[in-house]
């Protein structure tokens, strides 16, 4: 072999290495807790006015507050008690395939009836 090579060869394998203990260490990390979202803060809902404008609905404590933002500014609309908001219906975000269907353009499938009883 040639001191290239071996040069290659040793740093692919130092790069795997790195790579492999990197994700062993973060999987650890994330099974202890470490990096998950705490605190008072959360974002309740967003929505988006245009390109780099949105209003944003923030609670902190029992407090929820109408933010808007922009490129140049945050801004508070105002505030309200938390058990004033309306409580959202949890919906479960669709399935890749289902994503993947829209984009294409394929209409989905009508989910399955059951069979007319007999008379």
């Amino acid at each position: 072999m040639t001191p290239v090579s071996q040069y290659v060869v040793q740093t692919l394998v130092t790069l795997l290495a790195v790579v492999a203990l990197s994700v062993l260490l973060l999987s650890a990390l994330r099974r202890v807790g470490l990096g998950k979202v705490g605190g008072p803060l959360e974002l309740v809902a967003r929505l988006p006015l245009e390109g780099r404008r949105a209003v944003y609905l923030v609670r902190a404590g029992e407090t929820v507050y109408v933010l808007a933002a922009s490129e140049s500014a945050l801004a508070k609309l105002g505030e309200l008690p938390r058990s004033e908001l309306p409580q959202a219906v949890a919906t479960e975000p669709p399935s890749f395939a289902e994503v993947l269907k829209r984009a294409v353009g394929v209409k989905p499938s009508a989910p399955p009836q059951d069979p007319p009883e007999p008379a």
